[in-house]
């Protein structure tokens, strides 16, 4: 996402307390691997959030603790019109619940819709109950399973859910 249209401002700007939304910038790639590593089992490193920055087909927001701050919670979105996939997302442990995952999720919804993307797939661990609600609460549907695509921590298989949800 190279720039926010400034129609979707409203909806990145900063309530008092709440966190600063951005486009990713390659920058980022450090803090955007400590979330990842604080919200998945198996977290993906700094090199691999530089390659997918770098890649024209990726877009991102991060959310910052006010403007200039640091990282703390970020989406990560890959793919050609009219059709994208999420990635990840990540929030940073200590601002759970407060609905910033809803608020980049709605926010990258806007973005892409104005640069004519119409479809949002992902792909979610069965069982991820935080994942699994945030998705519910922004639309998406479950169109998919792939059973034993995952392994939990004692190594059992889990399926994974294939979702989608319209934004245009």
């Amino acid at each position: 996402m190279s720039r926010l249209p400034a129609w979707l401002d409203w909806m990145t700007r900063a309530r008092p307390g709440e966190a600063t939304l951005r486009t990713v910038r390659p920058g980022d790639a450090e803090a955007l691997a400590r979330l990842h590593a604080q919200s998945f089992r198996i977290g993906w490193d700094a090199a691999e959030f530089e390659r997918l920055i770098a890649n024209r087909l990726t877009r991102g927001l991060v959310a910052t603790d006010g403007p200039g701050g640091m990282p703390v919670g970020f989406i990560l979105l890959s793919g050609v019109a009219p059709e994208m996939e999420i990635l990840s997302v990540a929030v940073d442990s200590r601002r759970r619940g407060a609905g910033l995952g809803r608020r980049l999720v709605e926010a990258a919804f806007g973005t892409l819709a104005a640069e004519g993307y119409r479809t949002v797939f992902l792909e979610v661990e069965d069982g991820n109950a935080a994942a699994l609600k945030l998705y519910a609460r922004t639309g998406f549907r479950e169109i998919g399973r792939r059973p034993g695509y995952y392994r939990n921590g004692a190594g059992a298989p889990v399926a994974a859910l294939t979702m989608r949800r319209d934004i245009a």
